[in-house]
């Protein structure tokens, strides 16, 4: 899986398509958690998250992990255009999050932001141990996504809108997921509860924030 080729149209893919829904779901919870120490971004792109959680948490080190070289350059260069003093608390680091393992016990934060859809089921439950491993045991987690509303036009629509993503994505970015698979039972597993939910777009896109130490319970 491979999002290089993509990357430079990657933005303006995302706002034909969703206007500014898909950041906003990325930002949503972010005002709801304390200042992280040091946070763990999987799957960033091109460096709008990280941009705003630099600004709202001028203290936070962060560790950004993207397995295309072309998505974390444009990160990189965004930071140093838009934010230049939170670019040396960025450390950008080029890996296969399936193949990489992650330092155990260090981040209060972990961040994956339309990333895990990418995945086929059991490759999500491996990914969510390998990231559960590294987070605190008070650690936070956030996580925007895609959703299938409960029922009636909504439903419909979202799946006839997710059903040709995949074919695009598997197209150009050979991503091996084929249909959405919900990582929430996952997350449960690893001893995260929800504690905030945010929907957009009648329920087809989701912003959530999960706590090692928060009682909640899912629902999509």
């Amino acid at each position: 899986m491979s999002f290089d080729s993509i990357a430079p149209a990657y933005r303006t893919l995302e706002t034909i398509a969703f206007g500014g829904d898909l950041q906003r779901a990325r930002i949503a919870c972010l005002r709801e958690i304390e200042t992280p120490r040091k946070a763990l971004i999987v799957g960033e792109g091109n460096g709008r998250f990280l941009c705003e959680l630099l600004r709202l948490h001028p203290k936070a080190e962060i560790d950004c992990v993207d397995a295309s070289a072309r998505m974390l350059e444009l990160a990189r260069r965004g930071i140093k255009r838009r934010l230049p003093a939170g670019a040396t608390r960025v450390r950008f680091l080029r890996r296969d999050i399936t193949s990489w393992m992650p330092p155990e016990s260090s981040y209060d934060l972990i961040v994956t932001h339309f990333f895990l859809d990418c995945f086929s089921r059991d490759r999500i439950a491996d990914i969510v141990n390998r990231l559960s491993r590294a987070a605190l045991p008070d650690a936070t987690w956030l996580l925007a996504d895609f959703c299938v509303p409960a029922g009636g036009f909504a439903r419909v629509r979202a799946g006839l809108w997710l059903a040709a993503m995949y074919r695009f994505f598997q197209f150009t970015a050979g991503i091996e997921a084929r249909e959405l698979k919900d990582p929430s039972p996952f997350l449960r597993t690893a001893g995260f509860a929800l504690a905030s939910q945010h929907l957009f777009r009648c329920g087809m896109l989701k912003s959530e924030l999960w706590r090692r130490d928060a009682l909640g319970s899912a629902g999509c």
